[in-house]
């Protein structure tokens, strides 16, 4: 006997107290523990508002957790125009929203301390309130309030394919169709190419020239340790061209060797794989269409499409064939 108490029954006393001590705070908070989310954070594919989705971000190399209500209004006012269609601000808010759900539940190589990050290259762009300030100087509370609404109505809105939030990449703008996600990271069956209706009317530099000296193509292609055989003329050096379903380089042949459009845009600075690459008055010179990697939605033509009469529901559907919209 133990202070007054028979020792088994201790030992069972002991046992329950161990039991509340572990279950209690779950039952109080109503999660559960889940790699990359922050703590407390819910199931990425629960139906829940804005308000109650927690994540971590990193921003400006410092990791805090935000809400979606804090943090999506500045990804949709950093990805496109606020002068944008309402419904094509809509169908930004759902698409980035569903990109930071997506990325919650998968993580990210580059900071796993960190959902998300505000660099667009890896993640997605998010501007600050004193960067939108600058940007939009008298009109910040009239396009702010025009952001934040379109936020608000979609809250707790996101793409699904087989029940899971799908990878809702984006893109400034393609040159007639989308790309296919083969080309570039492998099949998904929701980021297929498709039809995009934006034009040069529509879209500041959509057609954009880059000219590169003989020297600088040659040196550019060596420090790429692109092995091409350059011995001959400058005008001998660039072959047939390989173009995938979207219109977009595959491949080139440069100096007997075979390079991607993928990689030529990279080496080179190239707003886009739609590119034609010539030897014109002793200089190489490319001619790119659209911005970005072309896959998913373009941010220009879901703005045509809500010009013309479509809804963000019937965008996202365009551009995501085979996604579903819940929440």
């Amino acid at each position: 006997m133990i202070g007054g108490l028979p020792v088994k029954l201790n030992v069972i006393l002991a046992v329950i107290a161990l039991v509340i001590a572990l279950t209690l705070p779950l039952i109080l908070t109503g999660t559960r523990a889940e790699p990359r989310q922050a703590e407390g954070s819910p199931e990425p594919t629960a139906a829940l508002s804005d308000d109650d989705f927690i994540f971590t971000v990193l921003d400006d190399g410092q990791v805090r957790t935000v809400t979606l209500s804090e943090w999506l209004p500045g990804v949709v006012a950093a990805e496109v125009p606020a002068l944008f269609h309402t419904e094509a601000l809509k169908a930004q808010a759902v698409a980035a929203r569903t990109y930071i759900m997506s990325r919650c539940r998968t993580g990210v190589a580059a900071h796993p301390e960190a959902d998300i990050c505000d660099n667009y290259a890896c993640c997605q762009a998010h501007q600050a309130q004193d960067e939108l300030l600058e940007k939009w100087g008298d009109h910040y509370d009239k396009y702010l309030a025009k952001i934040v609404s379109a936020v608000q109505d979609t809250d707790g809105e996101y793409l699904v394919f087989n029940g899971e939030p799908i990878q809702a990449v984006f893109h400034s703008s393609s040159a007639g169709f989308t790309e296919d996600s083969s080309a570039l990271w492998g099949a998904l069956p929701y980021l297929v190419s498709v039809s995009s209706p934006e034009t040069a009317d529509d879209v500041p530099n959509y057609v954009t020239q880059v000219e590169v000296s003989v020297s600088d193509f040659a040196a550019t292609l060596r420090t790429a340790e692109i092995n091409a055989d350059l011995s001959g003329t400058p005008d001998k050096w660039v072959g047939e061209s390989v173009l995938d379903s979207s219109g977009r380089v595959a491949s080139i042949t440069i100096g007997g060797t075979d390079v991607s459009g993928s990689r030529l845009r990279e080496i080179f600075s190239l707003r886009s794989t739609a590119f034609t690459l010539e030897y014109i008055n002793g200089v190489f010179q490319f001619t790119s269409t659209g911005y970005g990697h072309g896959v998913g939605m373009s941010q220009y033509g879901a703005n045509v499409m809500a010009q013309d009469g479509s809804a963000y529901q019937e965008i996202l559907t365009h551009y995501y064939p085979g996604a579903q919209l819940s929440g």
